[in-house]
């Protein structure tokens, strides 16, 4: 009976040892995380990287967030972008905000304060923590209530990159105007003297393409047809002609010509009227 009684008096302390000194496995040396273990004499949840939440009562898990003993709160969306990342990413964020009409300014590329005021009220209307960062899951809100801007939309107002000089371009005195990155190259023999924002005519009134030549020029002229005010006008293609546009530089892509290359820029379109010649050659293309 002594035995007996003396055997199952060590088998009890040897569970008791056995639970007292339970430790967090802190991985192994392949990079697998192992799954949270219980700390019986913390009493507390413990995460793989073998660390505790930091309090009595708190709790900690596998992947490393903290919240009340009991409860498993989620874990915060993936930041994307923040205030004052710039790039093309942001840029085209900042033209979907401008689809939902949360960012009335156009794209400029930069996460700026007017950005995080428009995510932040995106975010408050539908549900989600006012942080004013673009997250995973506001992203994911956004671009399921948007379509893929087009790139009038990305630079509404001008400023994208020139496209490269179609090879008509590359010799003489040449006045090359891209359609696809809506600019105009003034070139001289291959080399590019200045470039400018242009828009075109609408799908009514469409900008011819095509190799052509100025063959008449006129500072102040106005429109016989419309009646309105085409300024530096040099004309290559019937009443067709790239000229500075007030309404451009008010509107940008939001409106359209009616059928002319209309220059935004004032300054830079007095620059290349003076420069240009009756007979220089215009290549419209895409």
């Amino acid at each position: 009976m002594r035995t007996t009684g003396l055997r199952r008096s060590l088998a009890g302390l040897a569970v008791l040892a056995a639970v007292g000194g339970c430790t967090v496995n802190t991985g192994d040396t392949q990079g697998k995380r192992p799954s949270g273990h219980i700390s019986a004499s913390a009493g507390r949840l413990s995460g793989a990287d073998g660390k505790n939440a930091g309090g009595p009562g708190t709790a900690k898990g596998g992947d490393g967030t903290s919240g009340s003993a009991g409860k498993d709160d989620a874990a915060p969306a993936e930041v994307l972008w923040s205030r004052g990342d710039r790039g093309d990413d942001i840029r085209r964020a900042q033209a979907r905000l401008h689809q939902v009409a949360w960012l009335i300014t156009p794209p400029t590329g930069t996460y700026d304060a007017r950005t995080v005021a428009a995510v932040k009220g995106f975010q408050g209307k539908r549900g989600l923590p006012r942080t004013g960062e673009l997250d995973a899951v506001t992203w994911q809100r956004l671009r399921g209530m948007t379509h893929e801007p087009a790139a009038w939309e990305l630079y509404p107002y001008g400023g994208q990159p020139a496209a490269k000089p179609d090879p008509r371009c590359m010799t003489g005195r040449v006045l090359c105007v891209s359609k696809t990155s809506r600019t105009l190259r003034w070139m001289i023999d291959g080399r590019t003297v200045s470039e400018m924002d242009v828009r075109f005519g609408s799908q009514y009134t469409p900008t011819r393409e095509g190799v052509f030549s100025v063959y008449f020029k006129s500072r102040h002229h106005v429109s016989t047809i419309y009646h309105t005010s085409m300024p530096y006008a040099m004309f290559f293609s019937g009443g067709q002609a790239v000229h500075y546009s007030s309404d451009f530089a008010a509107r940008g892509y939001y409106g359209a010509s009616h059928g002319c290359v209309n220059v935004r820029d004032e300054s830079k379109v007095s620059a290349l009227f003076a420069q240009v010649r009756t007979g220089d050659k215009v290549v419209v293309y895409w």
